[in-house]
């Protein structure tokens, strides 16, 4: 009897609430705008650069290309980096002038690959990734192999998200668009193991990011 009367109660706040108007809708949303918050241009390298050590990326901000060559130099130094290896020829040129030692031969890269240099497509600010693609001189091991993987990027490389970084990537190469297009969000790290997190279990231990500024002030 009771379960009667309350099912009778129930079907009536239904009947009453369907006879009621029908309440206001929000406006239909907009598919077209962004899901994230675009960020200004001159807040990007602040941004990034947050995003960047949160994913236990290392960041060195450098006022100019004489100041990255002198960062390097102290960096190199003080990591006691004995084999540096830089495969990109303008790099090669760059760090041959500024008198900073590194290894180009391939005879020994796994024997001796402790670090590398590179350079990358963009940074890709939202997440604070770097964004590398196969068509770089450096290759895909590079990237990979070595302990320590060093970066060194402009900050006009910088754009809001992942679709503006293959924009750029669809715009630089046309219809040789790389086999490889590769982000990377801070050391190589994985926890499947008993949920230990391990850095550098399938790449770089260290990811070093040299962002230079050449954005006109």
């Amino acid at each position: 009897m009771y379960e009667a009367k309350s099912k009778e109660i129930v079907l009536r706040r239904v009947r009453e609430a369907l006879a009621k108007s029908a309440p206001f809708l929000p406006p239909t949303p907009d598919f077209t705008s962004p899901l994230h918050s675009v960020v200004p241009t001159e807040d990007m390298s602040v941004v990034f650069a947050e995003n960047f050590i949160r994913n236990a990326g290392v960041f060195v901000y450098c006022d100019n290309e004489e100041d990255f060559f002198d960062q390097l130099f102290i960096y190199k130094k003080e990591q006691n980096l004995q084999h540096l290896y830089v495969w990109e020829p303008n790099l090669q040129n760059a760090l041959h002038h500024a008198g900073i030692e590194y290894a180009a031969d391939q005879d020994n890269f796994v024997r001796d690959a402790e670090a590398s240099l590179t350079t990358c497509e963009s940074l890709i600010t939202r997440t604070g990734s770097i964004l590398v693609s196969s068509a770089n001189a450096g290759g895909r091991r590079l990237s990979i192999y070595p302990a320590t993987h060093i970066v060194v990027a402009k900050a006009s490389q910088l754009v809001s998200d992942i679709k503006d970084g293959l924009q750029r990537i669809r715009d630089k190469y046309k219809d040789n668009f790389p086999s490889m297009v590769s982000m990377v969000s801070g050391p190589s790290r994985t926890a499947d193991i008993e949920k230990t997190l391990v850095m550098g279990a399938h790449g770089p231990k260290q990811l070093v990011l040299f962002l230079i500024d050449d954005i006109p002030h």
